[in-house]
């Protein structure tokens, strides 16, 4: 008699609250469900050889790993990026392999961020409140870089829930909008934005104002922004970052901030995360950066906790979960 699957294995990587976040996601589960808290896979190897699901916050789960668990049947990310899966191994191993994406848990706060970080460019607001609190009066040398979004064009990689939720914020603040994806969305949907302009992704690169993106990371879309297509952008041009680290080509971005080919950056990932002192854009010219917050609201975390467990739990009572990437 097949025992029905009820080991969950909650893998939350320190640098996302580790034990202490791990701690009370295990109070949303359904109380038939046995859940072990670790912040690595391999940490409690009796736990992850026992497991049924693993769900994961950002901690890496590798073929290791997965040969590791012959009771396994899914690997639950609690985000909508699934790169820190092994998904090819997964797929072998007959695992499934489930995000959030259709959720839209962060959503909200990605969308919130990218605008955060747009407004702050725009404005020039971390070298006008650097130079205050230094005593210096910046107005007349900071005013030749200050901008309007209103009237620019912005550029959007990747239209999916954030995507729109960007562009819907984008409409608001009378900015065109250009995407780039693997089609072309519904033409009422284009309207909503304004009239939205689905364009190939050189095009959307050479004409955009901002370009910001929103794909999933993916071997095609791994330093999607390398030194070749930066270099198509305007020189007046902001590249904003809340996907994930690796679709830019770090070095390449530094490169072209420090030879003024483009107007700046506001990055809120980074490859890897937490980034290395050594990482150039840290000191490059005109950037704004953050630590990754842009899915880690009070509001976001409780969405992405409670999207995460539901689908772990409805797969525990036998049903087939939403969001399997593989």
């Amino acid at each position: 008699m097949t025992t029905a699957p009820k080991n969950v294995l909650a893998v939350i990587a320190p640098h996302v609250g580790g034990r202490a976040a791990g701690a009370g996601l295990a109070t949303l589960f359904p109380g038939e469900a046995n859940v072990t808290v670790v912040e690595a896979a391999d940490e409690n190897p009796d736990a992850l050889r026992e497991a049924h699901v693993i769900i994961t916050a950002l901690a890496p789960v590798t073929a290791q790993h997965l040969a590791a668990a012959p009771e396994l049947r899914l690997v639950q990310c609690a985000s909508h990026g699934f790169e820190y899966v092994d998904v090819d191994a997964a797929r072998a191993g007959g695992v499934q392999v489930a995000n959030i994406g259709s959720s839209g848990a962060e959503s909200q706060n990605v969308a919130e961020q990218t605008f955060a970080l747009m407004l702050a460019l725009a404005k020039q607001l971390i070298p006008a409140h650097t130079a205050l609190v230094e005593a210096d009066w910046a107005l007349p040398r900071l005013q030749r870089s200050l901008t309007e979004l209103s009237g620019k064009t912005l550029g959007i990689v990747g239209l999916g829930q954030i995507g729109q939720e960007v562009a819907r914020r984008a409409a608001a603040f009378d900015m065109s909008i250009v995407y780039a994806g693997r089609r072309r969305l519904p033409e009422e949907t284009e309207a909503r934005f304004g009239g939205a302009r689905h364009v190939p992704l050189d095009e959307l690169l050479r004409t955009a104002d901002y370009v910001s993106l929103h794909a999933p990371l993916t071997d095609e879309t791994r330093h999607l922004l390398n030194a070749e297509r930066l270099a198509l952008l305007k020189p007046t041009a902001f590249v904003i970052n809340t996907a994930r680290g690796a679709m830019i080509d770090q070095d390449a971005l530094a490169d072209a901030l420090e030879k003024g080919a483009l107007a700046g950056a506001g990055v809120d990932v980074f490859d890897p995360e937490p980034p290395t002192p050594a990482l150039r854009l840290l000191k490059a010219p005109n950037v704004v950066l953050s630590p990754h917050v842009g899915g880690v609201t009070r509001e976001t975390l409780i969405r992405i906790a409670l999207a995460a467990v539901q689908n772990v739990a409805d797969f525990l009572a036998g049903g087939q979960p939403r969001d399997v990437v593989s």
